[in-house]
C-alpha cells in the first residue's frame, strides 16, 4: 500500500502520541531498534517480556545522502521508551515511525488478550451492505469488494477502479464505513482524513502501524486491526533484509483487532 509522500505531523495525530505515551509503563529498556526498508521495529523489555512494536518505514523527501533521515543513529538503545516514542514529534518522516513502533512495543499488558482476527474479516463482518471508504492499498481489495455493499478505495497512486486521495473530501462522508491505514500517522495525513469523517461512521484503523491500545478509541476511531509480532528474531532479521509484510508475516505475526465495543 502507498500512502503518499511525507508531511509534517499533525495535531491530531500528535495528540493521540501523546495520549499513547502518557500511558507507557515506567518500567522499560530499549533492547534494539531496526530500520528496513519497509518496517521499523523496535524491542522493548517491558513488564518482564520482550516485545517488538512495528512501524512503516517513511523515508524524508531529499535526494539520496543530501540530508539525514535520523539524528545519533546507534544510540538509540541508550534511550528509555518514553524517550524513544516522543521521536513521533519529529519533523523526520524517519524519526516518527521509529517513535510509533517504540509506542507499539510497550502498549500491550496481555497481547494473548486480543482476539485474532484479521482487518478483512472485520471489514466484512461491519461492510455487508454499507458503502465502505478504504483509505490505502491494501491486497485484499479484490476480495473485500464483493462482500460490503460498495467499496471505494482512496490513494496516493490510485490503481484502476480506485480514485485519488484528494477525493477524501467528497467521498468519505458518504461512507458508514471508513478504514484508514496507520500509515498516515506517520506521513501527516491522518487529520485531514479524519476531517472528512462523518462522525456516524464506523471508523477502523488498520495495518501493523496500528497502535493496538484503547487510548485511540477517544480519538475518534471504534476499532483498530493491527499485528502483534510473535517471532521476534526471525522477522526483524527479515526486516532488517528489506522484507515486505507478507514475507515477515510468515515468519511469525499474529492478525488482531481491538474495539471500543462488541455491538
Amino acid at each position: 500500500m502507498h500512502s503518499g509522500l511525507p508531511g509534517p505531523v499533525d495535531l491530531r495525530a500528535q495528540a493521540l502520541f501523546d495520549d499513547l505515551i502518557a500511558c507507557l509503563p515506567a518500567k522499560a529498556e530499549i533492547d534494539q531498534v531496526v530500520v528496513g526498508l519497509h518496517w521499523t521495529a523496535v524491542v522493548s523489555q517491558c513488564q518482564g517480556q520482550r516485545r517488538c512494536g512495528l512501524a512503516s518505514t517513511i523515508a524524508g523527501r531529499h535526494a539520496h545522502g543530501e540530508a539525514d533521515d535520523v539524528s545519533q543513529p546507534g544510540e538509540f538503545g541508550a534511550r528509555n521508551p518514553p524517550e524513544l516514542a516522543s521521536m513521533t514529534g519529529s519533523s523526520r518522516p524517519t524519526e516518527r515511525a521509529i517513535g510509533l513502533a517504540a509506542i507499539n512495543a510497550c502498549l500491550l499488558s496481555t497481547p494473548g488478550a486480543l482476539p485474532e482476527r484479521s482487518a478483512f474479516d472485520l471489514l466484512v463482518g461491519r461492510g455487508a451492505g454499507q458503502r465502505v471508504g478504504l483509505v490505502g492499498h491494501f491486497p485484499f481489495i479484490d476480495r473485500l469488494r464483493p462482500q460490503v455493499g460498495e467499496l471505494l478505495v482512496l490513494d496516493q497512486e490510485p490503481q484502476p477502479d480506485e480514485l485519488p486521495a484528494d477525493s477524501a473530501a467528497a467521498i468519505l462522508p458518504t461512507c458508514s464505513v471508513v478504514a484508514i491505514t496507520s500509515m498516515t500517522l506517520i506521513n501527516g495525513t491522518f487529520a485531514g482524513l479524519m476531517d472528512h469523517v462523518d462522525p456516524a461512521s464506523y471508523v477502523v484503523l488498520l495495518g501493523p502501524s496500528s497502535p493496538l491500545s484503547p487510548v485511540v478509541f477517544d480519538h475518534g476511531i471504534d476499532a483498530v486491526a493491527g499485528t502483534l509480532v510473535t517471532s521476534i528474531d526471525p522477522v526483524l532479521d527479515a526486516i532488517g533484509q528489506g522484507a515486505n509484510y507478507r514475507q515477515i508475516h510468515r515468519l511469525g505475526t499474529r492478525l488482531v483487532t481491538m474495539r471500543a465495543s462488541l455491538d
